[in-house]
Formats: C-alpha cells, sequence, structure tokens
C-alpha cells in the first residue's frame, strides 16, 4: 500500500489541472538578484541531487494562487531536478479520500483539516515523518512541542506519531469571554475542548 505524507497541519485530482514545475517558469535564475540571499539554496541544492525523480503533490491552491506555489516548486526543482507535479480539485477533501483509498495517493498532501488527517492516519494510509522531523521542529518553531502535538495523530495500530508538518498557520476562530461576567455567575476558565463543551451546556441548559 502507497502511504502519504502530509504537509499542513495535503494524486492526481480527477478533472484537475496538473502543472510540472520545472526550469522554464523561473522568475530569474538563482542568484541574479541581489534582493535574495541565495546561500541557503545553494546549500540545499549541494546536497540534494536527484535528477529524474518525481514529486506529485496535492493542495487546496488554484487559479493565481496554484500559479504561485508553481513558481516557488520552480526553484525546487532547479535545485534538486526532481519534477514536481503540482495538483488541486475544487473538492480535494473529498477527493484526496478518493485517492488514498483507491491506492492512488500523492507524496505530499496539503489539508488544513486536522480532524481529516486524523482520519486517513487512523487508517493507515499516512507516513510518520520521524524522530528527526520531531526534533526539527521542536528546535526550530516557537512553541515547538505545541506544534509538534497538532501535528501527532494515532496511527492504524493506535501508537501517536508525528504524521504532519505544519507550516503555514491560519487563525480560524477565537473564542473571547468576559472576565467579570464569568466571575458573577460563577463559572471557571475552560482549560480543554471537553471543558468548554461541558460550560457552554451549563449556560444553555
Amino acid at each position: 500500500m502507497r502511504k502519504i505524507l502530509m504537509a499542513g497541519v495535503a494524486a492526481i485530482a480527477l478533472g484537475a489541472s496538473l502543472a510540472a514545475a520545472n526550469a522554464a517558469d523561473l522568475k530569474f535564475k538563482p542568484g541574479e538578484d541581489a534582493r535574495f540571499n541565495w546561500k541557503s539554496y545553494e546549500e540545499f541544492a549541494a546536497a540534494h541531487k536527484m535528477d529524474g525523480q518525481e514529486l506529485s503533490i496535492f493542495g487546496p491552491w488554484r487559479g493565481d494562487d496554484q500559479a504561485l506555489v508553481e513558481s516557488v516548486l520552480a526553484y525546487f526543482t532547479e535545485a534538486t531536478g526532481i519534477k514536481v507535479n503540482y495538483a488541486s480539485s475544487e473538492n480535494y477533501e473529498q477527493q484526496i479520500v478518493i485517492d488514498v483509498e483507491g491506492g492512488s495517493p500523492p507524496n505530499i498532501a496539503v489539508l488544513p483539516q486536522p480532524g481529516l488527517i486524523g482520519d486517513l492516519a487512523s487508517k493507515g494510509f499516512l507516513t510518520p515523518l520521524g524522530d528527526e522531523t520531531r526534533d526539527w521542529l521542536n528546535e526550530n518553531y516557537a512553541a515547538g512541542s505545541s506544534w509538534v502535538g497538532l501535528g501527532t495523530y494515532k496511527g492504524k495500530d493506535g501508537a501517536p506519531a508525528l504524521y504532519a508538518f505544519p507550516y503555514k498557520i491560519d487563525v480560524k476562530s477565537l473564542v473571547w469571554y468576559v472576565p467579570e461576567n464569568f466571575a458573577d455567575a460563577g463559572y471557571e476558565v475552560p482549560q480543554s475542548m471537553e471543558d468548554l463543551k461541558a460550560l457552554t451546556e451549563k449556560i444553555v441548559a
């Protein structure tokens, strides 16, 4: 069974556009634009020569956003020699499930739904990212252990492992409360999702 790497707290979607990012897509050659420091690019390129390899990525970006993503992937191809095939779909959450269950997952999927990632992990469709990636997150991300926790899910065997690498974080929602009102009503501030659900039920009862 082929398995999938997840990025994001990500198969070629049916009917989706498929584009290869290649050297012809470069906005300018590496090292040419003095506005950028190319040192890390040069070090990465020297350490990752993989000519002839291919990498499939499935994600949510389409239209103008897809063009921006592919412009970045073009430099990855230039550095490594890896041909990158990026694909998306209007219904990519459903499509990724269809693809993995059908045995044709991408190498990397970008998915913003932690619940979906957890479901795929529990069914054995994902590949653990390993201790090295976990240690890198702990060392390089502020509050690294929290991000590791966000990307950790139980696999098919029930054992927790790091399956997702959070790299683009958006705040979807915030819960606000008035401390004075809580004090007047005798409510305690929830410390977990379970506490929040219990308090919500108490308030609306």
